[in-house]
């Protein structure tokens, strides 16, 4: 393991495995875990054959036969039969979002030309009952379309509300119908950090980009009722503990915090789940009262804290700060939602309340800019230990590493968008798609990396590409270090390093035992994995029945 992980995370080593192995022996532990390869995270101890378990915690670790010593007559044995146990993944970046029913454009892939969205529109609208909403999902092919506009989809379907949106989910194209479903006036103004784009007299083309788009995530959201959103958010608990995903971070756009913890509260939520705000704004301020109310810990499996603001936008929508033009676009480099003076406010409201702050950033001028308004705050003195994180951190170009490794900064990735090569290429051209989305020189530099899913939340397939990366193979990572950034770096990007995040004695017990090695199959066949024993402080919230134990 790289050994600037050791040392950045060594706080999360530091617990004594000799008193808690004597605690094991003067009471036996409830659970053993025999005969396994058991990867523990610990780069002091990557490897042990055994766990012992008590109540919550890891109690003793180590060969099969010193933990088998321990078991009393009440202690449970399983036998891994030599299959891989990990520690519980920790999604660092998801979004738990909730839908209404709707009518789904369907199209062969991910970006479809907006012919594709014409030809699917004019069969839903044939199809689709009367007044649904009808729902489509596109990539920039689409939207970089001159006909991507509400004026369009007015034509194709004049009897539905209709949304278009970008799988970014930064901008969204809506006809009048939809407008009007979701609250938006005419003389709607802009939000702060968000834009309605305009004809030239001045009315709206329906097309919505950053906070406006998010205004319109958030009216969708809340079109969906109570039963409806319980059970879906049922189904992704259950899937990610299929997974062997324990703790989700979850960035609480477009639901908002209230109707979040609401959701999994009535759930209720079987695996550790973080609450993160993430408010709208207004025509002119940012929301910074949304879940506060909230104590930060609810009960042992939910907790809300820390605030998550969207800086800029995304490549998808050529939106994304840039130092450079867009390739494709000669004459814009993007824009930043916020203003320096606005970011410095952010920074200070963090300290403010001790609470962490977490940015979006997806372009290099919003990179420098935001770097620029933490040395403006206080610089290394203030923000080295307090953990500030930057979600995605594609725009952490070679010369502003050296500033966010000083700073303290935690970059958190999704390797997910490494497949977006050919995309990059379009918007920035080969030599700075080359420089974007650093990986392991991330590591190299000694920044804390942790993994997050955005999107599909396979972490075999985001461990598969963070190994592999996709047209650019000096940034992967091993296995190993993909499966540290996804558990103990993403327990310490959220302050949880010492609870969670390795299997240590003293530890909780979330743990994943694995339905094959990842550490040994062959890269296509990752994203195959599934747990078949999933356990959140001990307690199994997911059995494939696949282990049997010794008595």
């Amino acid at each position: 393991m790289a050994n600037v992980m050791a040392r950045v995370l060594s706080t999360a080593l530091s617990l004594n495995v000799l008193p808690a192995l004597a605690v094991g022996q003067q009471l036996s532990p409830d659970l053993i875990l025999l005969s396994g390869k058991i990867f523990t995270s610990d780069s002091a101890h990557p490897y042990v054959e055994a766990l012992a378990i008590r109540g919550d915690r890891i109690v003793a670790a180590g060969n099969s036969e010193k933990i088998g010593s321990l078991a009393g007559a009440q202690t449970k044995r399983v036998d891994l039969g030599g299959r891989l146990v990990i520690p519980g993944i920790n999604d660092a970046h998801y979004h738990c979002g909730v839908e209404p029913a709707s009518f789904q454009l369907q199209f062969k892939g991910m970006d479809p030309t907006w012919q594709e969205v014409e030809d699917g529109l004019t069969a839903a609208e044939a199809k689709a009952p009367k007044g649904i909403l009808i729902l489509g999902d596109i990539g920039p092919t689409a939207l970089d379309d001159p006909q991507a506009t509400g004026a369009t989809l007015d034509k194709l379907a004049p009897n539905h509300p209709v949304m278009v949106r970008t799988w970014s989910r930064h901008a969204v194209i809506l006809n009048r119908a939809g407008l009007a479903r979701f609250g938006v006036k005419e003389d709607e103004p802009d939000p702060l950090g968000g834009r309605y784009t305009r004809s030239g007299d001045g009315k709206l083309t329906g097309v919505a980009f950053e906070y406006a788009a998010f205004r319109i995530h958030h009216a969708v959201s809340e079109l969906t009722g109570d039963p409806e959103a319980l059970q879906q958010m049922r189904n992704f608990l259950q899937s990610a503990a299929r997974l062997g995903i324990t703790s989700v971070q979850d960035m609480s756009l477009a639901g908002g915090v209230e109707r979040c913890v609401a959701l999994l509260e009535k759930a209720p939520t079987p695996i550790r789940v973080r609450v993160i705000r993430m408010a709208l704004t207004n025509g002119s301020s940012r929301d910074i009262q949304e879940g506060r109310a909230f104590p930060r810990k609810l009960s042992p499996l939910l907790t809300v804290s820390g605030t998550k603001w969207v800086l800029d936008g995304s490549p998808i929508e050529s939106s994304a700060a840039m130092r450079k033009p867009y390739t494709n676009r000669p004459g814009t480099s993007g824009w930043m939602d916020f203003s320096k003076k606005e970011m410095e406010a952010m920074l200070r409201e963090s300290l403010q309340n001790d609470d962490q702050l977490l940015v979006h950033i997806a372009g290099d001028r919003t990179t420098e800019t935001f770097l620029d308004a933490m040395e403006a705050t206080g610089g290394k003195r203030v923000w080295s230990k307090r953990r500030v994180r930057i979600e995605h951190g594609d725009g952490l170009m070679p010369d502003l590493i050296p500033r966010a490794k000083e700073l303290g900064v935690i970059v958190v990735e999704n390797p997910t968008h490494f497949a977006l090569r050919e995309l990059f290429i379009r918007r920035y051209g080969i030599e700075r798609t080359d420089q974007i989305q650093p990986f392991r020189s991330l590591l190299n530099a000694g920044i804390p990396l942790a993994i997050g899913s955005d999107g599909p939340n396979n972490p075999y397939l985001n461990i598969m590409l963070a190994s592999l990366y996709p047209g650019k193979p000096k940034e992967a990572i091993t296995r190993e270090q993909a499966v540290i950034a996804y558990t103990l770096t993403s327990a310490y990007a959220q302050y949880a390093e010492k609870e969670k995040g390795s299997l240590e004695p003293g530890k909780l017990a979330d743990l994943a035992v694995l339905s094959q090695n990842i550490f040994s199959v062959p890269p296509q066949d990752l994203p195959k994995t599934e747990s078949v024993l999933t356990m959140v402080g001990g307690k199994i919230v997911y059995d494939a029945g696949a282990l049997k134990p010794i008595r």
